[in-house]
């Protein structure tokens, strides 16, 4: 190509160029006018960042020297001109949404993920944000959130979509102080605690975990809510359509109820072998024939409190609310390999409400609001004496209703998560929707195995149910 038709073609290459600038500017400006006001303004904030960030990387020595010349800068040295070191500062590219920005930058030699953390307090002041945090995303990259409002105190809702979810035994709980997404997997949990003041959020937060669940056949749930006499009367008044099995606060219906999840733990054991070809279910993962079963213990104080006295009937209550104590306890210790998950909830998780023996096989703990530290400490344990910004004895205003602490498995420390709130409206349509999916896995199991005995058993018998 000759130089005249070279020059013969440049305008229509700028034209092609102001074009696609044009399309970019048009669809920059449709997108920051049909995002929401939260979204504008971390639009501004992204730009702002990004424009900023080659002047104030430098300062909080988020940059390197590299005093090694190029290849043309050498040849183009002379003895009597040095060659000046390069200062190379880590490419930033940044995101947003409603809450704030998220921005990935490339490490350098010497700017890594401890440098970044430790700006993050400067980031925060310079970026207009209410906190920032650094992780690593992948090797040799860094995500920055950073949040203009804190998510915490807005409170959020979830509408359960009745579809079934794409990986069973993942929970998902809500979003923590950086706005992120945060899940639990429960696959091979033998339990969990829920503690918290009345009326702060553990209901909401198990009946997500129903709806969410619901859909899937190889889930069935149990309850017993120690705060109702019947279904009717309490929050599991339209979830209960979907469980297998429900008592309210009477110990006697209780205690027939354990036993009866007890022998159902015993009689999986005896046919693991013949009927999943292994001894753990999560070799092979919950099915519709051998689901997992999911035990709610709401207001678990009630099954297991100390009756003191003297007399026939307060006797009686004491000797049932210890064998509900050891009947627990089988199935949290020795339920996990055979797809029993046992979740307790109960305002203070201290001794008395839920037994040691329990509470401290149960490797997840979230605590709403509480009053005490030694609540805090009974729900979390004794570190969360090291983190005060995330002990839940800062979560009793009313803007912290359905805000929970917990101790995350992918992270140390403890985080705060904002729960959503599930409308009773929303609960009641995925129960019926779901309500033909109920099944008692007793008779599952003696579907596949005939001849399965699961008659009950005394608090001596520790042999197990065998074939007749």
């Amino acid at each position: 190509m000759s130089v005249q038709e070279m020059f013969g073609i440049a305008p229509l290459v700028v034209v092609l160029g102001l074009a696609v600038l044009a399309l970019w500017a048009v669809v920059w400006v449709v997108r920051y006018v049909r995002a929401d006001t939260m979204t504008r303004q971390s639009i501004r904030q992204a730009v702002r960042v990004r424009w900023g960030w080659k002047r104030l990387a430098p300062m909080l020595k988020l940059s390197a020297t590299d005093k090694t010349p190029t290849a043309m800068a050498s040849l183009a040295s002379t003895a009597n001109k040095p060659i000046k070191p390069r200062v190379l500062i880590p490419t930033l590219k940044v995101a947003y949404d409603a809450y704030g920005v998220i921005a990935r930058a490339k490490c350098l030699p010497g700017v890594g993920l401890e440098q970044f953390q430790k700006a993050t307090p400067h980031l925060a002041d310079a970026w207009g944000c209410t906190r920032v945090a650094a992780t690593q995303d992948r090797p040799g990259q860094v995500v920055i959130r950073g949040v203009r409002l804190d998510p915490l105190k807005f409170t959020t809702e979830h509408h359960p979509t009745g579809e079934v979810p794409d990986e069973i035994a993942r929970w998902d709980l809500g979003l923590d102080e950086y706005a992120n997404p945060v899940s639990v997997d429960l696959t091979q949990v033998p339990g969990v605690t829920v503690a918290g003041l009345p009326g702060f959020g553990k209901t909401s937060l198990i009946n997500r975990l129903i709806c969410d669940w619901a859909p899937s056949p190889t889930v069935q749930f149990v309850c017993a809510d120690g705060k109702v006499s019947t279904a009717r009367e309490g929050d599991y008044a339209h979830l209960v359509k979907r469980m297998f099995a429900f008592v309210g606060d009477d110990l006697e219906e209780a205690n027939a109820l354990f036993r009866r999840l007890v022998d159902l733990r015993r009689a999986r054991v005896s046919a693991a072998e013949r009927v999943l070809g292994v001894q753990s279910m999560w070799e092979v993962g919950p099915s519709a024939t051998w689901p997992l079963v999911v035990v709610i213990i709401d207001e678990a104080h009630t099954y297991f409190r100390d009756h003191k006295g003297s007399d026939h009937k307060t006797k009686k209550l004491a000797a049932l609310a210890a064998e509900n104590a050891r009947l627990v306890e089988d199935l949290v210790k020795k339920g996990r390999s055979m797809g029993i998950l046992t979740i307790l909830a109960t305002q203070k998780s201290t001794g008395d409400a839920i037994p040691t023996f329990i509470r401290d096989v149960c490797p997840i703990g979230l605590s709403f609001a509480q009053k005490t530290a030694e609540a805090a400490v009974a729900a979390l344990g004794e570190d969360i004496r090291e983190w005060p910004d995330a002990n839940p004895i800062n979560l009793q205003d009313r803007s912290y209703v359905g805000v929970a602490s917990m101790n995350h498995q992918s992270q140390p420390g403890f985080t705060r998560i904002r729960t959503p709130f599930v409308s009773g409206q929303d609960s009641a349509a995925i129960a019926e929707q779901t309500a033909h999916l109920a099944a008692d896995p007793a008779d599952l199991l003696t579907a596949r195995l005939p001849g399965l005995d699961l008659t009950k058993t005394g608090p001596g018998d520790t042999n197990p149910p065998v074939a007749a």
